[in-house]
């Protein structure tokens, strides 16, 4: 597997240094999980968005993006995800990394210092050239939109 540098900073290191760097969890993750850097615990009521510092910010390499996604453990037990998933991280954003995570279950969740909140995903990233056309040519498909195939 590759591997790609990409800048780190801890905002505040001396308020930071009882958190974890994001990390793979097994050797062969996709994704780095990401701990919450809250000073108190925060409530999400069922139906609530919050944003949720990281304490931390990066220097992604041109060419690429980081993408934020929901871990599927939250997801599946308690209905926790990401309001914008998968979320995007601009190699020039140079600001705190915060997560925005929205309850999608039917009780309230506590986020705590340090929880695992979510999964960063380093991915290369190419930009589009559009070129003006008169027509898209035929395809199979063709304009078949939502549910075209059935269920």
């Amino acid at each position: 597997m590759q591997q790609i540098d990409v800048g780190f900073c801890w905002f505040d290191p001396q308020e930071c240094r009882d958190l974890p760097l994001p990390g793979y969890e097994s050797i062969q993750a996709a994704g780095m999980d990401v701990a919450a850097a809250v000073t108190d615990e925060i409530v999400l009521q069922p139906g609530e968005i919050k944003l949720i510092p990281t304490g931390f910010g990066v220097a992604i390499p041109d060419g690429f993006e980081i993408q934020v996604r929901p871990r599927s453990g939250l997801a599946v037990k308690h209905g926790i995800s990401i309001i914008n998933a998968p979320g995007t991280i601009d190699a020039d954003y140079r600001g705190e990394v915060k997560i925005g995570l929205i309850n999608l279950g039917r009780k309230p969740f506590t986020v705590k210092r340090g929880d695992r909140i979510a999964q960063m995903i380093l991915a290369p990233v190419c930009q589009a050239g559009w070129q003006l056309t008169d027509s898209l040519g035929e395809t199979e498909r063709g304009s078949g939109g939502f549910g075209h195939t059935g269920v």
